[in-house]
């Protein structure tokens, strides 16, 4: 049993909670203000939260007699900067076009289209030369299937918000994906800060241009912005760039998608939404597809220690 693969597994499946979790924040702060407005509000806390973040680690490190993690080499410096800079820039446009589409679409067919990054990063990755064992895309297909049972109720007719949720899927897909490529080259937390650095200053740019924020609006949507900025951002996004250091890029989507599971469950329980012995069986045919997809790894893993 790969015990190290486990850990990183189960670390996304809370950073997976954390953002289905965020569903209810995101809906109630949606009340409030705008989606720009929400998005650099979120973006600027998940910034200041994980800045000193990284200088705490340095500090540690010097004290321990180790290096620090800051970048030295003029290389190093470039790949953390285009690291957050392609990192941060999908993560703004997926968030802003998820927003957009979400307005003119139902939350459940949002859900669904959105989480089809899980079948997405496969076919990605397949173009890049990187190998995708059969039972992993059988568990992408499984993982599909209890996608469209968890979320869908509605005929799949892509309207122009359906379309735009469909542009959100693809470029998550390219966030997960610049992550795996930029994550073992640099340190995890500083390139977490600066993607939120970026995300959060393109999104202050768009609210001003599109959006009039106000101070009350702002108090209104505090806690959920609160929420939103230090777990679903500062929390949930570093670990997803600490995990997928170690996981293929497949597994990571895969269990990441677990969001859908946990946002309908969220609603369940904190704001009273029924499930469905159809949304029910969704939810376990997700929570199969992510225990089938470790059990290769555990094996090899096995095989080698023999």
């Amino acid at each position: 049993m790969d015990l190290k693969q486990l850990k990183y597994s189960l670390l996304l499946v809370l950073t997976a909670l954390i953002w289905g979790c965020a569903f209810v924040a995101q809906s109630v702060g949606a009340e409030h203000v705008g989606a720009y407005t929400f998005l650099a509000a979120r973006s600027w806390l998940g910034f200041i939260a994980v800045l000193p973040l990284a200088l705490v680690i340095d500090r540690i490190n010097l004290k321990n007699g180790r290096p620090t993690t800051k970048p030295k080499t003029a290389s190093e410096k470039k790949t953390l900067l285009i690291g957050g800079l392609t990192c941060g820039s999908f993560l703004f446009a997926a968030s802003a076009a998820q927003q957009i589409g979400i307005a003119t679409t139902t939350t459940a067919k949002a859900g669904f289209i959105t989480a089809l990054y899980v079948l997405l990063v496969p076919i990605i990755s397949s173009f890049l030369g990187k190998r995708v064992g059969k039972r992993i895309w059988l568990c992408v297909l499984i993982g599909v299937a209890g996608l469209y049972l968890l979320c869908m109720k509605d005929s799949l007719r892509l309207s122009p918000g359906d379309t735009m949720v469909l542009i959100c899927a693809f470029l998550f897909s390219g966030q997960i994906m610049s992550v795996d490529h930029f994550a073992p080259k640099t340190d995890a937390v500083r390139l977490s800060a600066m993607q939120f650095l970026i995300e959060a200053v393109l999104a202050t740019v768009f609210m001003f241009i599109f959006e009039r924020p106000d101070i009350g609006s702002l108090r209104a949507a505090a806690l959920p912005i609160l929420y939103a900025g230090l777990m679903s951002s500062g929390v949930a996004y570093t670990l997803q760039i600490v995990c997928q250091r170690k996981l293929d890029p497949t597994l990571a989507s895969l269990i990441m998608c677990l969001e859908s599971v946990f946002s309908a469950l969220s609603g369940w329980l904190l704001l009273g939404q029924s499930m469905t012995l159809r949304e029910l069986s969704g939810c376990v045919l997700m929570f199969t597809a992510i225990v089938l997809a470790q059990l290769p790894e555990r094996r090899r893993a096995g095989l080698k220690a023999q």
